[in-house]
């Protein structure tokens, strides 16, 4: 086989590859799944830890103490030394704080590092015409719009400017309007909330 045609037939082999493996590098776990998200949306002074958290804990220089631990139901872990934590409803640097206080007695100048491998608490629900309803784990902050873009969009038959966000804050539950067509023109552009978990967006 002559030269050249080498040289294509792997081109053409090299670019089908990383057509392939690109969705994989990528993509984020379906709504409605159980998925998903990763470290790299957690912002770890902000995000607060909850069930069903990921987390990977890790000590400079101490591998015998580097865990895989998983949030329980409960909000508490289990970890070499110090035994029972609280993590849930903590910030990341608040639970590295608490971990590295208590080794202190067993890692003097402890360096502990706490990254969030997955996040399974924080979601938010989007409902009726749009192109993929369903739950969207999130692990950072997330606007209506942001939101709906995760939904795939308004549908053509959608009332834009009759969205609702229903929100539960204990026994209380309200309705925040969104208006769509008027906030993607500039205007009313405060109705572009920042989403709390359990949210749930509900386009009529």
């Amino acid at each position: 086989m002559p030269l050249v045609c080498q040289k294509m037939i792997l081109a053409c082999v090299a670019i089908i590859s990383a057509v392939i493996a690109g969705p994989v590098a990528f993509a984020q776990a379906p709504a409605g799944t159980g998925g998903i998200v990763s470290q790299a949306a957690v912002n770890p002074s902000t995000y607060r830890v909850g069930a069903e958290d990921l987390l990977e804990i890790t000590v400079w220089r101490e591998d015998a103490l580097k865990r895989e631990v998983l949030v329980r139901p409960d909000g508490g872990i289990s970890y070499p030394l110090i035994g029972e934590v609280q993590a849930a409803g903590k910030t990341i640097d608040q639970l590295r704080e608490e971990i590295t206080k208590r080794l202190e007695k067993f890692v003097p100048d402890a360096a502990v590092s706490v990254t969030v491998l997955k996040t399974g608490s924080q979601r938010i629900y989007v409902l009726g015409k749009v192109a993929k309803p369903g739950e969207f784990p999130v692990g950072r902050n997330v606007d209506v719009l942001q939101a709906l873009s995760m939904a795939g969009g308004l549908t053509q038959f959608a009332d834009q400017n009759g969205i609702r966000i229903m929100r539960r804050e204990g026994d209380r539950q309200s309705m925040l309007p969104f208006e769509y067509g008027r906030v993607i023109r500039g205007e009313k552009v405060e109705q572009n909330v920042l989403l709390r978990t359990g949210d749930v967006v509900v386009v009529p």
